[in-house]
């Protein structure tokens, strides 16, 4: 009989079922996939490390959940500096002097922030009333250009932000940029973090290593209803379920269905060594169907495991869609309609007392790793405690 049974071998349940394991607790871990590691699954082809379900790089500001990987991985020194290519152009992000210098031909920190401001100054007259006042922004492309300007909102984040959302800028909410870093260095280091790199072998070797001596069922789908039964037959009588499926799939979709925005890629095997010569490059105009290009090789220096060039190179075209039942679901649309309903499935949620519901889907929420990480600690240490 085991104490608990973990649904989903991702970075929350492998997190969780190490802790447990180490606790003393008899595990199961299940997963409906044929693999661990859930959307963070990488695998090995042509002796490059593909990210099979998109480009995933690892960033933290917390040191405990640093310092707790590590016991499971060696991270490289990968720092994540995205190119934006528009029509041809290429432009450094995030938003810094290189970009400026790109976009105006500016090149002191001088020189761009005024050019900044009086693109700013330009959107806000556009918004001010006859009597003085200022309309605060209203859209995205409103909340946008207050923020960086027009050029750069025409170029780098108009079409892209479209094709991410399948709607116009003018149609999208503004709370959806809170903010657009703007660095007036050159730095192009996207991530603002004490910590960074991608785990040396790849992924999956790392939740391997975590999933270490614990019992795994692949292929096992817990919202079987045989299955199901099944599976609790072998739960000890305190024992527990740790969810991490989609809250509305475990209720069987009876208040109805939450929203996500999807992904579907194109991978593409190439005999040359090169194609982009960066790990990924956004594509911001609105004509381009895709939204950006990852080339997988270069998480990894363009090296094997030897340390040896790889001669060929695996590119993966993004291209992001509205969600349908069926498809993989990734970026929870937090609008208040969805948040409402998450809330109502929360309610039902709590009255479980045999099921803890955890991560992305399981919370209905946007979880960078870290954070997986670190909520699946605080939610075990609860349950040991």
């Amino acid at each position: 009989m085991y104490d608990y049974i973990i649904v989903g071998a991702g970075l929350y349940g492998a997190t969780f079922a190490r802790e447990l394991t180490d606790a003393g607790k008899k595990v199961l871990v299940i997963d409906k996939r044929g693999n661990i590691a859930g959307n963070v699954y990488t695998r090995k082809e042509e002796g490059i490390n593909v990210h099979v379900y998109g480009a995933h790089i690892f960033h933290t500001n917390n040191k405990a959940v640093w310092d707790y990987l590590n016991k499971f991985t060696t991270f490289n020194r990968f720092t994540n500096s995205p190119v934006a290519n528009y029509k041809g152009e290429l432009y450094s992000l995030p938003f810094n002097m290189c970009t400026f210098n790109k976009m105006w031909g500016v090149v002191t920190p001088a020189e761009a922030k005024a050019k900044i401001e009086e693109q700013r100054a330009e959107g806000e007259k556009a918004r001010t009333n006859p009597d003085g006042s200022i309309n605060p922004p209203s859209n995205l492309e409103e909340q946008a250009i207050s923020l960086v300007g027009k050029d750069i909102y025409e170029k780098l984040i108009k079409g892209y932000t479209k094709k991410q959302w399948g709607r116009e800028c003018k149609d999208l909410p503004a709370f959806i940029i809170k903010r657009l870093p703007v660095r007036l260095t050159f730095d192009n280091n996207y991530f603002n973090a004490l910590y960074q790199g991608i785990p040396m072998g790849g992924y999956t070797k790392m939740v391997a290593k975590m999933l270490e001596g614990i019992e795994v069922c692949l292929n096992t789908d817990f919202l079987n209803p045989e299955t199901r039964e099944k599976l609790e037959k072998e739960l000890a009588s305190n024992g527990k379920i740790v969810y991490t499926g989609p809250i509305d799939a475990y209720f069987d979709y009876k208040l109805g269905t939450l929203e996500y925005r999807s992904v579907r890629f194109e991978n593409e095997t190439l005999d040359i060594p090169n194609f982009q010569g960066n790990a990924a490059v956004n594509y911001t105009d609105s004509e381009t169907p895709w939204t950006r290009i990852i080339e997988h090789k270069w998480f990894e220096f363009g090296k094997d495991e030897n340390g040896d060039d790889i001669p060929k190179t695996i590119i993966s075209k993004e291209y992001s869609s509205e969600w349908k039942p069926g498809d993989e679901p990734y970026y929870p649309v937090n609008d208040a309609k969805n948040s409402k309903l998450y809330e109502s499935y929360k309610e039902l949620a709590d009255k479980e007392s045999n099921v803890i519901f955890g991560g992305r889907l399981g919370e209905y929420k946007y979880y960078d790793m870290d954070a997986v990480v670190a909520s699946a600690l605080e939610r075990v240490e609860k349950e040991l405690a």
